[in-house]
């Protein structure tokens, strides 16, 4: 394994690990997706260059297009979040309040 696999490939375990005992607030969770989602971009568009491969070239830009309406939704489950609960920690959200 290279050193650049090995930077992307702990940048997504530090987002995974940051994502699962880090579970405080909201916010800092969609941010440990984003942080897994720009490494797996990274990773994804480095493998297609690699490859020189022009099959997989709109792999990453789909990715990335899925990342960004999984961002939108995630802000948008923050707002409403914080609009209806005052706060957005996930200590307070409960499926069974709903």
């Amino acid at each position: 394994m290279n050193p650049l696999h090995f930077t992307f490939s702990a940048a997504f375990l530090l987002g995974l690990a940051g994502l699962a005992f880090h579970r405080t607030h909201l916010l800092s969770a969609l941010l440990c997706l984003e942080g897994m989602m720009l490494s797996l971009f990274l990773a994804f568009s480095l493998w297609t260059f690699e490859l020189s491969s022009i099959n997989f070239s709109s792999g990453p830009l789909l990715l990335l297009a899925f990342s960004a309406c999984e961002a939108s939704a995630g802000l948008a489950l923050l707002v409403a979040t914080a609009r209806t609960h005052s706060s957005d920690h996930l200590q307070n959200l409960s499926l069974l309040q709903c």
